[in-house]
């Protein structure tokens, strides 16, 4: 139980963050009313993106150093987890865009950087699945993966910032916080912050064991397998002494 406390704070927290994140009075501001909600899903998928695909790149330049299945297997999940929270923070944010830009999709600077960024890593799992040898795979996929992740922060956080954009905080609008004065979304949006992170570590961690146990009973029926084979060899059908 001692090792699972972290678990525990997850639910908590998730728990937490859905209850007042739809139940909780927000400020009443024109324009985005209820839609402010999306503050607490919306912007934490990305913080939760961000950890994750650092974890995942970490690993990857680890790999590279000291090659090992298990390093391999860190890499490649965080990054399955890291994808899945950007598609999350995509759609819940062309649904914000929706109810207030009156589009869910507009050529916006860091919308057209979030896709191009989630078809970068789309093609990072493809590279993977393409691949047979385990080591070409592993150490090509882990330098592509170091390539994903340098284009994926200016893509994010330099280039929509040079340009104009109706996404808060970039193209000189103003951001989030400064709808913040009466800390009310203050209190549930870090919370989110940290729920929807460990959330995605957890899932991570859950992917890595299947996967680790995938590796095993592959393992084991390949060396049922070869024994089995060389027998056939030493002792063709129809031999006798």
């Amino acid at each position: 139980m001692k090792k699972n406390w972290w678990k525990v704070l997850t639910i908590v927290l998730i728990i937490y963050t859905i209850t007042a994140g739809l139940l909780f009075e927000v400020p009443r501001l024109a324009i985005l009313n209820e839609t402010i909600r999306v503050l607490y899903f919306h912007v934490p998928m990305w913080f939760g993106m961000i950890t994750l695909l650092t974890v995942s790149l970490v690993y990857s330049i680890k790999y590279l150093r000291q090659p090992s299945q298990k390093i391999d297997n860190y890499a490649v999940e965080f990054a399955n987890t890291g994808i899945l929270f950007g598609v999350l923070g995509v759609l819940t944010g062309s649904l914000w865009a929706g109810f207030t830009w009156g589009a869910f999709w507009t050529n916006d600077a860091k919308l057209n950087g979030a896709a191009i960024a989630m078809l970068i890593y789309f093609a990072y799992l493809i590279l993977r699945n393409s691949l047979e040898d385990e080591q070409q795979r592993a150490r090509i996929s882990a330098i592509y993966n170091i390539f994903a992740y340098a284009a994926l922060i200016p893509l994010l956080f330099i280039l929509p910032r040079l340009t104009d954009s109706l996404h808060p905080g970039n193209g000189g609008n103003p951001g989030f916080n400064v709808y913040d004065q009466d800390s009310k979304l203050r209190m549930v949006f870090y919370t989110a912050v940290l729920g929807w992170t460990l959330l995605g570590v957890w899932l991570s961690s859950l992917r890595i064991r299947i996967k680790v146990i995938n590796q095993k009973i592959d393992e084991k029926t390949e060396e049922q397998y070869i024994p089995s084979s060389r027998s056939r060899a030493e002792h063709p059908a129809g031999h006798s002494s």
